[in-house]
């Protein structure tokens, strides 16, 4: 799958590149016993909030997805497969305001990040439920998370349990914590210094 004469071209400045799928987040890991208490909650800036159940998220369409993933503490990972849900699946289920510019991801213990709008829609982000073949484990975000390859891994929210269209861009947890409120890491905006 990998064009090794572009490898090169595909790690960002600064990464190294692992085979492994490192486990990095903030605070316990969200373990589920009820599915049915799951549910995703799309919220803000639409034109009536829509709350889906775990069967419901479960039966959207899904498609196959193969991306380069690069997390901000600099290891990348090249050739990725996914299934995942098209987010624009989600976005034929509501009706966005003309006010909507931003998105804030939101998942378990208050952990959230945000987004521009453009890079929510874009056709290489989803929400991935299985990884190389494999269901997501809690570690990586089962049931659910979002990916937007483009940007540092940080951006792409496990354990995803709201999506909210904003008209303002505000800082989520690790941007409030001092990551750049973008991410780009061909720009190495690792940091707001950046």
């Amino acid at each position: 799958m990998s064009d090794n004469k572009n490898v090169e071209n595909r790690v960002p400045p600064g990464q190294t590149r692992t085979e492994g799928f490192p486990v990095l987040h903030h605070g316990t890991v969200p373990y589920y016993n009820d599915m049915s208490k799951w549910d995703l909650k799309i919220m803000g800036e639409i034109e009536q909030e829509l709350t889906l159940s775990y069967m419901e998220v479960m039966n959207l369409p899904r498609k196959e997805y193969k991306n380069d993933i690069h997390c901000v503490t600099t290891w990348s990972k090249l050739d990725n497969v996914w299934e995942g849900i098209p987010v624009s699946e989600i976005m034929k289920k509501i009706k966005l305001k003309d006010s909507a510019k931003f998105v804030m991801l939101h998942g378990e213990h208050g952990w959230s990040t945000n987004l521009p709008i453009e890079d929510f829609l874009s056709e290489t982000s989803f929400l991935g439920l299985i990884h190389n073949g494999e269901r997501l484990t809690p570690e990586h975000g089962y049931p659910l998370r979002m990916v937007v390859p483009h940007l540092y891994f940080w951006k792409s929210a496990k354990w995803l349990r709201g999506i909210e269209f904003m008209e303002k861009d505000k800082p989520g947890f690790w941007e409030r914590n001092g990551y750049h409120m973008y991410g780009d890491p061909f720009k190495e905006q690792r940091y707001d210094f950046d």
